[in-house]
Order: structure tokens, then sequence, then C-alpha cells
């Protein structure tokens, strides 16, 4: 069975054992759009013996949550090269789409288990996406004072300039405006957006709250690893999933991260690698937090950047290396984590 999701609508093809297409469906994205897929996939008269969906972390996640509780084996559908030049040359339509993963699934080119979607990795993915989007709008309201600050009269100028973020919020808190005039506009716009901002700061200090207690209580084993805070495991705790044995080894994790160095040799220039820069970023960034901590306060990894830099190597490349063994060191704490009863219990 192959899956290609939208948000309105998913459209399914099943093939037999040989290749040969046995129907297509178009269901809605609700509850019984998705119990309709499944009953009509197994009546084609054919043991199902998997689904190949598209967007199983978007428009695929309802779906992909009911295939896996009704215990059907559900792999990502991802797109290789060789799919994009199919859809250059014969064409693209939402049937050819399920087709093409379907076919996919039946030569065993598809090995990427879905993330599952029902427990704290779930609810700190939802969490994040909360506090990225305070922080982001509390940046777009500090940018716009620093703004109003260019275009203000001299006298309000002169009193807010060459003041940090936070001073400036404080300042603008405490002005009071008159009752009309240029001056006074500007006063209450800058006190309008300071209100603003520590509004949407005290909102990412209770998300930060309510993260670092599920984190607690989740994986406290990676708290303990040196440089990784609250926010550093959480990062990686979404990255990974509910479910991190769905990547079969620390290289898999170290690629999803963008950490694993990618072979570019050929011929005489075989063995040489070049830098990844695919992979989650998110995850990526947190692992450089780790090796930007570690290098300012453990000793070990100072002894190992001396050694390095003795070699000839540059900072940057000692930093590629030292976020590749973080990777392997991180991947092994989650894997411990899965395996707690707790933690089995939690996914």
């Amino acid at each position: 069975m192959g899956v290609d999701t939208h948000r309105d609508f998913n459209v399914a093809a099943a093939l037999d054992e040989r290749g040969r297409k046995l129907g297509t469906l178009t269901v809605p994205t609700t509850s019984a759009g998705n119990q309709s897929l499944l009953a009509w996939a197994r009546s084609l008269g054919e043991t199902v013996r998997g689904f190949a969906l598209e967007g199983t972390g978007s428009y695929g996640a309802s779906l992909t949550r009911h295939l896996l509780t009704a215990g059907e084996f559900v792999v990502e559908a991802t797109r290789p090269r060789r799919d994009r030049q199919a859809s250059r040359n014969d064409g693209k339509s939402d049937f050819m789409d399920a087709l093409r993963a379907a076919k996919a699934l039946l030569a065993e080119d598809l090995d990427i288990a879905p993330k599952h979607r029902d427990g704290d990795v779930e609810v700190l993915r939802l969490l994040l996406i909360a506090k990225r989007s305070a922080v982001k709008a509390r940046t777009q309201a500090v940018n716009a004072m620093r703004a109003i600050l260019v275009t203000a009269p001299d006298e309000l100028r002169n009193r807010l300039r060459g003041t940090s973020k936070d001073e400036l919020i404080e300042r603008c808190l405490r002005l009071r405006p008159a009752a009309e005039g240029l001056e006074a506009a500007a006063k209450r716009t800058l006190r309008h957006l300071a209100r603003r901002c520590r509004m949407l700061t005290e909102e990412a200090d209770q998300v930060d709250a309510e993260v670092a207690e599920i984190v607690r209580r989740a994986a406290p084993e990676l708290l303990e690893l040196h440089g990784v805070g609250t926010g550093t495991a959480a990062t990686l705790l979404v990255a990974a999933g509910d479910n991190p044995t769905r990547m079969r080894s620390e290289a898999s994790f170290a690629h999803m991260a963008g950490v694993a160095p990618l072979p570019t040799g050929s011929g005489l220039t075989s063995g040489r690698h070049r830098l990844n820069r695919g992979g989650n970023r998110q995850a990526n960034n947190a692992l450089w937090t780790v090796v930007v901590t570690r290098m300012r306060t453990d000793e070990r990894t100072q002894k190992y950047l001396a050694r390095r830099t003795a070699e000839g190597k540059s900072k940057k490349e000692i930093v590629r290396c030292l976020k590749r063994y973080v990777a392997r060191e991180i991947y092994r704490t989650l894997l411990a984590r899965y395996r707690r009863p707790s933690a089995l219990a939690s996914t």
C-alpha cells in the first residue's frame, strides 16, 4: 500500500506481490476516512504487508497513528532522486505518487520507521513550538522598538540610545507619555511594544518550566551528561522521537542530526569526505551547544582540542569531530532511556 497524504484527503494505491495494481482509493483525512482506508486495504483479498506513507510527521500523522494502533507495518515514503526524475519525465499526480510509494515499498527501498507521536516527546515538540513562536515574536517586537527610535524625537532617542535589549524594555515600560504630540505617540507605541515583550518573556519562561519538568521525568540520564541542559535535551529528544530504536545505529542518529561526514571521493581522491549540510538542523545546533560548552568547561575535551590543534586541525574541523562523538554518546543514552521500564510505559 502506498499513500499520498494531503491536508483534506489521502490517496491510496494497492499493489500485489508481483507489482500489479489492485486499486486506488481517495478518503478524507478524518477518523472515518482512516477507518475506511484500512478496511478497504484489508478487503482486497490479500494480506496487507505494509503501508508506505508520505508525510508521516505532517499531513499523514493521523493516519500513521491509526495504522500503528491497528498493528500495521508503516514506513516513511521518502522521495529518492530517481523518483524525482520520474516525476519530471512521466508527470505527477496524487495517484502516481501513491503508486510510486507502493512500488518503493515492494522493492524494499524504504526502511525509515515513522516517529511515534503519542508520548512525552510529542508533548515536548508541541511546547517547543510555542516557545519558538514566543521568542520570535519578542524579537520582532524589540526590532520594532529600535526601528521607532531611529526616527523618534531627539530627546527620547538620546534617553534610550545605547541600551541593551532588557534595559530598553524596562525603560520603555516606565514611560509616561503626555496627552498628545509626536513624542507622546512614540512613547505610547514603545510602551505597548515593551508590554508585549514582557508578556512574551513570561510565556516563554512558563513553557521552559513545563519543558524542564517533562525532561527531568522522561530522560534524567540525558541531563547527567556534561553540557546538556533541559533545552538541549528537549531538542534532542524531539529529534529522536518517542521511538529512538527506529534508528538502527548511532551512525543513523548522526546522519539524522547532520553530523555524519559524507564521502566525496572518486578515483585518486578516494577516501575524502565533505561536510553534511542536511539533517535536522535544530538537533545539529543542540550538539554544537554541547560541544562549545565542553570546550570551555570539560578538561577531557580541552585536552582533545589541544592534541588535535597540535596535529594541524582547524577549530572547525575539531568541532565537527566532537559533534560526531557527542552524537554517539547521546544516542547510547537515548537507547538506555528507552529500555527503562518507566520509559517503555510512557511511550
